[in-house]
């Protein structure tokens, strides 16, 4: 955020003194308490209205805290920022039809094999092949029983939402280098609700949801769970947080993930899916470790 967009630097400094760790810890849980809420709100007005809430509630607080201007920006710049707002549209819609479907622990283990992919991919070395293994097993515990019904569904949703998560990490890693104030990521949720919003539209009947003013607030507690706090969050804590340890701490997020589904909606899962999401969050630490080179941008785009 550049030094002619009013109070940022204060704010900046002020999470400058929080451990780098601890703020992507508050991001993470942050996120999935979003999810969290976000369920609850599926459950009664679908996944297409929600999403449409978070993604337009979130540019609009972003636009609270960063002006999204243009001028003097190269063609290239912008086409990165129409990119990734197309990226985040798909994510999180994919994501979100994910949890009208499946638990919110699962949704978001199947999800990590995009990033895990990603880590893998920086390194060659053997050791990868036991993360990939114990990744594939974990993911594989977990949508084996669930591959029927609405819940396949839920389980192809949400590996579509990891492959769209894989993708953001490259493209989110050229907006951060093309547009280093943060605008970028302004101008891509304003891209994603200029996508996301006619798609509710058309393909859903949001009437009931305009109609409830409790849940359009629900809409924006999501949006600032969700967005606002873990992108402010994991930007500040990424400036002075090495890769490895960034991994290892994005490891935790299945768990968090199922211990808000428990808490927020009641979603008991058996031992063989704790088991699993454990072998996940054990694989995505150790490739975040052994990985040469992992790309490293704002974690929480994603989809929960």
């Amino acid at each position: 955020m550049s030094s002619t967009d009013g109070p940022a630097p204060a704010t900046g400094s002020r999470l400058d003194a929080v451990p780098p760790e601890l703020l992507i810890l508050a991001g993470t849980v942050s996120v999935q308490f979003g999810g969290g809420l976000a369920t609850t709100l599926i459950r009664e007005y679908g996944p297409l209205p929600v999403v449409a809430m978070r993604i337009v509630f979130g540019a609009v607080l972003l636009l609270a805290f960063q002006r999204a201007r243009v001028r003097g920006v190269s063609r290239a710049a912008l086409l990165s920022c129409l990119a990734l707002g197309v990226i985040l549209a798909a994510m999180n819609s994919l994501f979100y039809v994910a949890l009208s479907r499946v638990p919110l622990g699962v949704a978001v283990t199947i999800e990590f094999w995009g990033p895990l992919t990603v880590a893998v991919l920086g390194s060659r070395r053997w050791l990868d092949l036991i993360w990939v293994a114990l990744a594939a097993a974990g993911i594989y515990i977990l949508a084996g029983g669930r591959l029927e019904a609405d819940d396949l569904v839920g389980v192809l949703a949400a590996f579509g939402a990891g492959f769209c998560w894989a993708l953001y990490i490259g493209v989110g890693g050229r907006v951060a280098r093309e547009w280093p104030d943060g605008r970028g990521l302004t101008l891509a949720m304003l891209a994603a609700s200029a996508l996301i919003l006619p798609v509710a539209l058309v393909g859903s009947d949001v009437r009931p949801l305009l109609v409830a003013p409790v849940a359009l607030a629900g809409g924006v507690v999501v949006a600032l769970f969700s967005s606002a706090i873990p992108y402010t969050a994991e930007i500040a804590a990424l400036r002075r947080l090495p890769a490895a340890t960034f991994g290892v701490l994005m490891s935790l997020e299945p768990a968090i993930a199922a211990a808000v589904g428990f808490v927020l909606l009641g979603q008991v899962l058996h031992t063989q899916d704790l088991a699993a999401i454990a072998f996940v969050a054990l694989a995505s630490a150790g490739a975040s470790l052994s990985a040469r080179r992992m790309p490293v941008t704002p974690g929480e785009l994603e989809a929960a």
